[in-house]
């Protein structure tokens, strides 16, 4: 499909510079960009890029102040990466979705399955299992015994969805994760550990996208919780009987230990690690590696581990840098003490 510079500034609302008849039909990074595509510059580190870039139409906010005349039309518009964002979800929207029961799908007969469905070959539909309409579900996928899925949900390859596990409407999990093996419980005994049955599901609200072999843990009775609009990124682990709140984002390798509840819109940086059975409050940020081993309240910034507050954390480091100064100076003073006792 091809779209105009007019067509474009009046779906995301933004101001046309150049010929408001320069046609698309692609996108392209802004540093690759060629005939026929539309970029976009947010990063003013890229802002060299858009003097030599062939693309043929760039989205710019509009505070962009440029130095020199540029051959491609632009869009100015309030913000360049939200709008871009709307357009490739557009794009992708517009894309042809797959329908149809491949003759290599195991579907028990007491599952339902809804309308306009698509079921990959050596997918596996267990007993009493229900996917709703619209649903996408790649070769390999397991779904096990009685586990639900809403409306429109993507489940691409190898991903396992453990007996009773619930999702929402509008869930995308990607390849090799699982939803609902058993949390990490077992209890010491003096001739080894004893398996605590995880008889608990895995409850997943609508609009939640899980990334690349993430594994999300059933609880040990109840449920663990994923709420509405949460986005997990590859390899994170949520043990058993969390509560990760609403859209609250993940980056890679975040570890969440049983029991812990996390609130809404938190974001958590690559590697944060948070202790069990404590709370994060509501619209926390934890930079990357930050290693959080009590409550934290509503608001607060923190990194490095343990985890403190950005001041803090820089103070810190300026400190941790000069330890083998600040040692020879404790070394000289000492010695300088020594002295002065001795000659008492």
């Amino acid at each position: 499909m091809e779209f105009t510079a007019q067509q474009i500034a009046q779906f995301v609302e933004g101001r046309v510079e150049g010929d408001p008849n320069a046609a698309v039909n692609t996108f392209a990074k802004i540093e690759e960009g060629r005939a026929g595509a539309i970029s976009f510059l947010s990063n003013p580190k890229y802002t060299h890029y858009i003097y030599e870039t062939e693309s043929s139409i760039v989205l710019v906010d509009e505070t962009v102040q440029l130095e020199h005349p540029v051959k491609a039309t632009l869009i100015r518009v309030k913000n360049a990466y939200e709008c871009v964002a709307k357009l490739l979800q557009m794009y992708a929207a517009a894309q042809p979705k797959k329908t149809g029961i491949d003759s290599l799908a195991f579907i028990h007969p007491s599952a339902k399955i809804g309308e306009n469905c698509y079921i990959g070959a050596f997918a596996y539909i267990g007993e009493g299992a229900v996917v709703g309409d619209g649903c996408q579900i790649y070769p390999h996928v397991v779904i096990g015994d009685k586990a639900s899925l809403g409306d429109d949900c993507l489940i691409y390859p190898n991903v396992s969805i453990y007996h009773h596990c619930k999702l929402g409407n509008r869930v995308t999990i990607h390849s090799g994760s699982v939803i609902g093996a058993d949390g990490f419980g077992f209890a010491p005994t003096p001739h080894g550990y004893d398996k605590i049955p995880q008889i608990g599901i895995v409850t997943i609200e609508d609009d939640v996208e899980i990334g690349a072999n993430t594994c999300v843990d059933r609880s040990t009775m109840g449920s663990t919780y994923v709420r509405k609009g949460v986005k997990l990124d590859n390899l994170v682990q949520i043990a058993h009987n969390t509560d990760i709140g609403e859209n609250t984002v993940m980056s890679a390798q975040v570890g969440i230990a049983g029991s812990a509840k996390v609130g809404q819109w938190c974001m958590f940086g690559g590697q944060v690690g948070i202790a069990g059975h404590i709370t994060i409050g509501n619209q926390v940020n934890l930079g990357a590696q930050a290693g959080v081993p009590s409550s934290v309240k509503d608001g607060q910034t923190l990194i490095g581990s343990p985890a403190m507050n950005t001041r803090g954390f820089f103070r810190s480091q300026a400190i941790y840098q000069r330890l083998p100064e600040l040692y020879k100076q404790i070394n000289q003073m000492q010695k300088e003490l020594d002295e002065l006792k001795n000659k008492q």
